[in-house]
């Protein structure tokens, strides 16, 4: 197995090291040299530059060097250059959490509304909620956790509410912001926040403005060993996206591990550990990601319900 392994081609990292994004890039690139097991002749890097023609241009130079697989680019801007260069020679699994890239034969990696939300309003409904009320605003991410309400309130015979009306059970907000805003009233009114988040980093923010909520994301219980090494060498906490670079770099272990870097094998039923939530990939480019459920009690999140497995 071992011998498979070493002769297996190298894994591309396709991350914007220069540009605006040049920081996240760059906390993204030592993450991922964070991850056991994956040499550094076996790692190649790229700077896209955090546009789509140098991301094009990073996917033919990955092609150029003989990577075997292609993670990334960050910006589902980039993505389209990426496949455009690369087409269906190598699997490429982006770091985006857009679903307008479903089916467009990469994977995505990133953090979906539809993993932050439909934990969150299950777990919800078994504790009796039954009419949520929607308070998001109108950014990108608002817009997924809508419709991904939209989807999950439908199979679990909840209502959903956008707009004034009866008192609901719970309030849905995406970040912990709207929940700061929405959270006194909403804890005065006896009503339940609820919060579909796409990471927390594991750190324990001031959160006495959501006391009491209940969320949706990646187990910090899981983040915390990751976090603590990467601070140690960084000087400064991670943030969630440099987990998913992290969580890429496990991945390419395990394909190496199992003597295949293909898209069957990433396929696999069984699915990829990380510290941002176990994932199992589907044909579509989408993925199952296990989620936590956390509640904030004095000010600190409580794990209710661990994330295990995707």
């Amino acid at each position: 197995m071992a011998k498979a392994a070493k002769s297996l081609p190298p894994v591309a990292l396709l991350l914007p090291l220069s540009g605006v994004h040049a920081a996240l890039g760059r906390s993204m690139a030592r993450a991922a040299g964070l991850a056991q097991g994956l040499e550094k002749k076996a790692l190649i890097i790229l700077d896209t530059g955090g546009t789509p023609e140098g991301a094009g241009a990073a996917a033919r130079q990955a092609l150029k060097q003989g990577a075997g697989i292609v993670f990334g680019p960050l910006l589902s801007a980039e993505a389209g250059a990426v496949l455009a260069a690369v087409g269906t020679r190598v699997p490429v699994v982006s770091f985006s959490n857009d679903p307008a890239l479903l089916d467009s034969g990469l994977f995505l990696l990133g953090i979906t509304a539809d993993q932050a939300v439909a934990p969150l309003l299950r777990y919800a409904r078994g504790r009796g909620v039954r009419r949520v009320a929607l308070a998001v605003g109108s950014d990108s991410w608002s817009a997924q956790i809508a419709a991904a309400a939209t989807r999950v309130a439908a199979a679990e015979g909840l209502e959903l509410q956008r707009g004034p009306g009866s008192q609901p059970d719970a309030l849905l907000v995406g970040t912990i912001a709207e929940g700061a805003q929405q959270g006194p009233a909403a804890r005065a009114a006896g009503v339940q926040l609820l919060g579909a988040f796409s990471g927390i980093n594991g750190s324990q923010e001031p959160l006495a403005a959501i006391e009491g909520a209940w969320l949706s994301a990646p187990d910090p219980t899981r983040f915390a060993d990751f976090a603590a090494r990467f601070e140690a060498q960084v000087g400064a906490p991670p943030g969630v996206i440099a987990g998913l670079a992290y969580d890429a770099a496990g991945i390419a272990v395990a394909l190496r591990k199992s003597g295949g870097e293909d898209r069957s094998a990433l396929l696999s039923p069984t699915g990829f550990p990380g510290v941002c939530g176990a994932v199992r990939f589907r044909e579509n480019g989408s993925a199952d990601r296990a989620m936590a459920i956390l509640a904030v009690e004095q000010g600190r999140f409580r794990v209710i319900v661990g994330g295990a497995s995707a």
